[in-house]
């Protein structure tokens, strides 16, 4: 058996849902996919140290994350099967000296289920979410190390996030708006390096990356992509970049490893 690959996915606010091209690009990614046993998510939205692991019941209640949206995007559902044999595995491959904590009430937030209510919206998968117990790249490289052998079982392992996230610095909130020098400058220095397997430029890309701090004033929309590094049979592979291009201005690259 194939392992199943791991991606990176820039998922987007709610209202992403509604750009063809989007939704289009997602369907068609997840249509070339195996059909993943269960799937772990690994969301910028959900920074708890030590590493917690989400609600693993059928129907996990979704997380509200966000405000100002027409009320639709309030009432979405996904009514996922749980994942508790997933919850005591991604907890067994944790070293001794790194802690596990459970939430059993805390529901997948939009970082987890808006990109899934396009790729698998029959929700006959079963879910999990676990926090970033950190923002280290070195730390979240590690995680995905251990999560690894999960893909030989047929996990497909999400890092969410958005590979621009400059949201103060927008000054043009249209869904074609132009991407501003920064955020086109990031995304095109992210893309070079993913190319090249350039894993040590991309750990320090805070200080590397053309555009910062204004592409991520905060990292935890980057911080994900360190995990599907790490979940790949070799960090420095040239991964396949399913999607790019930009929304209100941000980069939605978007990637998968094996």
């Amino acid at each position: 058996m194939t392992a199943t690959p791991a991606l990176f996915v820039s998922h987007g606010a709610p209202p992403l849902v509604d750009s063809a091209l989007w939704v289009s690009q997602l369907q068609t990614w997840s249509s070339n996919l195996p059909r993943p046993t269960a799937i772990l998510v690994v969301s910028a939205h959900w920074e708890s140290a030590p590493l917690t692991i989400g609600a693993t019941t059928t129907g996990t209640p979704l997380v509200y994350d966000f405000g100002g949206f027409p009320r639709r995007f309030y009432e979405v559902t996904y009514d996922s099967p749980g994942a508790p044999d997933l919850a005591r595995k991604v907890a067994a491959l944790m070293p001794d000296d790194e802690p596990v904590v459970q939430q059993p009430r805390r529901g997948l937030d939009h970082g987890a289920y808006v990109p899934l209510t396009v790729m698998y919206p029959a929700a006959d998968i079963p879910v999990l979410q676990i926090s970033l117990p950190s923002l280290d790249p070195k730390r979240l490289l590690a995680l995905g190390e251990r999560l690894r052998p999960l893909r030989d079982e047929g996990v497909l392992i999400i890092g969410s996030g958005f590979t621009t996230h400059g949201l103060p610095f927008l000054r043009d909130m249209r869904p074609e708006a132009p991407a501003p020098d920064w955020s086109a400058e990031f995304d095109h220095w992210t893309a070079e390096s993913l190319a090249a397997g350039d894993i040590d430029s991309l750990l320090d890309f805070q200080r590397r990356a053309p555009g910062m701090p204004y592409a991520h004033p905060s990292t935890e929309h980057f911080a994900p992509l360190f995990v599907t590094l790490g979940a790949s049979s070799d960090p420095g592979q040239r991964p396949d970049q399913v999607i790019d291009g930009f929304w209100l201005g941000l980069a939605k690259r978007s990637f998968q490893v094996g």
